[in-house]
């Protein structure tokens, strides 16, 4: 059964993480899948991890019965944006999901770099942060509405965090921009639904902690207790969230909201490819 047959997503920088894990449980439910980033097999920006390209994400929605196709984007580049979403016009005339999780700024991070206090924390990073995943998501966004508007339907996730802002860790530029973030989720939702009447859903997705490439790096390192593992979720948790809401008829009662993928589970009634549900 493919519930999502015939419709069309895009998933930006899903050349890996939870993006990649998100890309395959769509392609895998029967979406056309662009798969969107700046890696390839030909010129790879994490020659440190292998497999982590978008045509070895487009490769295995396929695998899967679904269809990937590979787009190499900078989504902070306006130019390749357009070129994006003007592929996805002339191929497929219209789009039904659009997934915005690109991101920049926690390359090569250590633990001690958030341990310092913020005036000793490099504003190089601070400025990809804002860059990749705020800018970008307002341009990815405002390219990609054309292509839903005309059905008077859609839905955009944008992948963020569940925010209590008496909570500090010191990841202040990082958590700002978080925050950030659930503030435009919930512009853009007002502005789409309230202000111009459309059933175009805007919602932030805050999964848990994840199995991405990185993490498992760290555990295999040793930089991570290994008892700790048994506690990460899968990178197609957050992917089953975001199918479960895709596929119900309600979806616009939760535009605006940031919501957690533990939450979902629990109302959607899904599990992680391991068979648990994470609390």
């Amino acid at each position: 059964m493919q519930p999502l047959k015939g419709e069309v997503a895009v998933v930006t920088g899903a050349s890996r993480g939870a993006r990649k894990g998100i890309a395959l449980v769509l392609g895998e439910a029967g979406a056309t899948v662009y798969v969107t980033g700046r890696s390839t097999r030909a010129s790879t920006t994490r020659p440190d991890l292998p497999n982590t390209t978008i045509e070895d994400t487009a490769e295995a929605i396929r695998k899967r019965g679904g269809n990937g196709v590979p787009v190499q984007v900078n989504h902070t580049d306006e130019k390749q944006v357009m070129a994006l979403f003007e592929q996805v016009k002339q191929e497929q005339g219209n789009l039904d999901t659009l997934v915005n999780n690109a991101w920049g700024g926690c390359e090569n991070i250590t633990d001690s770099w958030f341990e310092d206090v913020f005036w000793k924390q490099p504003l190089t990073r601070f400025d990809k942060m804002l860059n990749t995943a705020l800018r970008a998501t307002a341009m990815t966004t405002s390219y990609a509405l054309p292509l839903m508007i005309p059905q008077q339907h859609g839905a955009i996730f944008n992948i963020t965090l569940e925010m209590d802002t008496t909570f500090y860790d010191q990841a202040l530029f990082y958590r700002t921009t978080k925050v950030a973030l659930n503030y435009m989720t919930y512009g853009m939702a007002h502005d789409l639904h309230q202000r111009s009447s459309l059933d175009i859903a805007v919602i932030g997705i805050a999964p848990g902690w994840m199995r991405t490439e990185d993490v498992m790096k760290h555990f295999a390192e040793g930089l991570a207790p290994s008892e700790e593992l048994v506690k990460t979720e899968s990178v197609e948790y957050v992917g089953r969230a975001i199918l479960a809401l895709t596929t119900d008829e309600n979806i616009m009662q939760k535009t605006g909201q940031i919501l957690r993928t533990r939450d979902l589970a629990r109302e959607y009634n899904f599990l992680d490819i391991d068979g648990k549900r994470h609390e």
